[in-house]
């Protein structure tokens, strides 16, 4: 009886499954390139910044010998509007409690990393920018030997920030395109493109033109490609084609494209005493 009502728990449970946000209105017609960018964005764990993960499962007590398990919890982050400003290396303000006098109460408190100003150089875009970053940011494009380097191998779940997810995409638009900021210069283009070309290999056109774009953004794009899509065509146009199709099944040639037809002046203006004359 126990193991029918699993079961029948388990079903009503894959049929009453909770509709994610990809399933809900025009949502639901996004692409799968999107849906692999939000997945890295917004899904997957991001690096541990503000707290040092243990390894294993279980650790042992070193004054009562007590065997516990390892609980690697996350620390709460709080993401203002200014990240998006900058480039914060993956911290964020952390909000908690500090206990200021040991006869008072506990009270809220907001650690806030160090944000400075400084000027990093793209190399793929051949470019320098001034932006705010932390004491981790720079370190972190040490460690990668180069800003492009660090923005590419990190994934959009530590980036966090639109501004580096913006940078990121024109990065690999411009190695999509071979690097034409460089053609002025071939032998540095080659270079560079070179260097960087290996980064392509993760990511299809349609990913990269889809990457690093918002939910609200995305939604924008689609709703534009489906109006260009289902834009109605002027007939004018329809029945020009189905003209220019049916003499060229009769075998007669025209020498003339349907857009030259066009600018024609038909029979009907000639006849029409208010129309335009052509000038002689």
């Amino acid at each position: 009886m126990a193991s029918r009502i699993q079961s029948t728990a388990r079903q009503l449970s894959k049929t009453y499954k909770k509709k994610s946000r990809f399933d809900i209105g025009i949502a639901s017609e996004l692409p799968t390139a999107y849906k692999k960018f939000w997945r890295e964005w917004k899904v997957l764990k991001p690096v541990a910044v503000h707290y040092i993960p243990q390894e294993g499962k279980w650790k042992r007590d070193d004054l009562t010998g007590e065997i516990l398990p390892i609980q690697n919890i996350p620390i709460p982050l709080k993401y203002p509007n200014e990240i998006h400003e900058g480039i914060w290396g993956g911290e964020a303000v952390v909000k908690g409690f500090q206990k200021r006098d040991q006869r008072r109460r506990r009270v809220p408190h907001y650690w806030v990393p160090v944000i400075k100003r400084t000027v990093v150089k793209s190399e793929v875009l051949n470019t320098h920018l001034s932006v705010t970053v932390t004491d981790r940011t720079i370190s972190l494009i040490n460690d990668h030997y180069g800003f492009d380097h660090y923005l590419l191998k990190t994934p959009a779940c530590d980036l966090v920030s639109m501004l580096a997810l913006k940078l990121k995409k024109q990065i690999l638009t411009e190695l999509m395109n071979g690097c034409p900021r460089y053609a002025h210069d071939p032998e540095r283009q080659k270079a560079v493109y070179e260097e960087y070309k290996t980064y392509l290999s993760s990511y299809t056109p349609e990913e990269i033109e889809w990457y690093g774009l918002s939910w609200y953004e995305a939604l924008c794009k689609l709703a534009k490609q489906k109006e260009a899509a289902n834009r109605p065509v002027p007939l004018k146009n329809m029945y020009r084609k189905n003209l220019v199709e049916k003499l060229k099944a009769a075998g007669i040639e025209s020498s003339k494209t349907p857009d030259e037809l066009s600018n024609t002046t038909s029979w009907l203006s000639k006849m029409n005493p208010f129309g335009k004359k052509d000038e002689a």
